[in-house]
């Protein structure tokens, strides 16, 4: 199993059954997430610092005019995309392995959760995910403490 295996998995709604191999490298994912927030969140950094570490957390470069106040938490990472000028305030939540998309200008509130997996909804498979995204459009402004579950599309402007 490798990333491009596990985002092309995910990204097309499959579910997640729990002890599967999936299911184990969505484990291993989140125990890397854990390492790099630590990080992130543990001292202070200077923006260009913040820069990188959110690089690594996520797998892909993010623009230099990208802006956060940790702390932030996450429990996967590498499903999250960003546009240029996006800010993201502090204590954030992202449950990314759906796949979270945020378009340029976007502004993100304190303690804004992002939740993209649900849980099955029969008792015997409750602990089977189900994936969808969440997309956020240009220009957004998400107020504090607001949570945006799976399947969430909020408009530009």
């Amino acid at each position: 199993m490798n990333i491009n295996e596990f985002l092309d998995y995910v990204n097309k709604g499959n579910t997640i059954h729990v002890n599967s191999e999936m299911h184990k490298y969505m484990v291993e994912l989140s125990n890397e997430a854990m390492k790099i927030t630590a990080e992130l969140n543990g001292s202070y950094h200077t923006p260009e610092e913040i820069c990188e570490i959110f690089s690594r957390l996520i797998g892909k470069p993010v623009d230099k005019s990208f802006g956060m106040f940790p702390p932030f938490y996450t429990d996967c990472g590498k499903n999250i995309n960003i546009g240029k000028n996006v800010f993201i305030n502090s204590c954030c939540c992202f449950q990314d392995q759906g796949g979270i998309t945020i378009g340029d200008g976007a502004l993100i509130g304190h303690k804004v959760v992002m939740a993209t997996l649900n849980h099955d909804f029969m008792p015997e498979r409750r602990g089977d995910t189900i994936p969808k995204p969440i997309v956020i459009g240009k220009n957004v402004w998400i107020g504090s403490n607001s949570t945006i579950l799976g399947g969430v599309t909020i408009g530009d402007n």
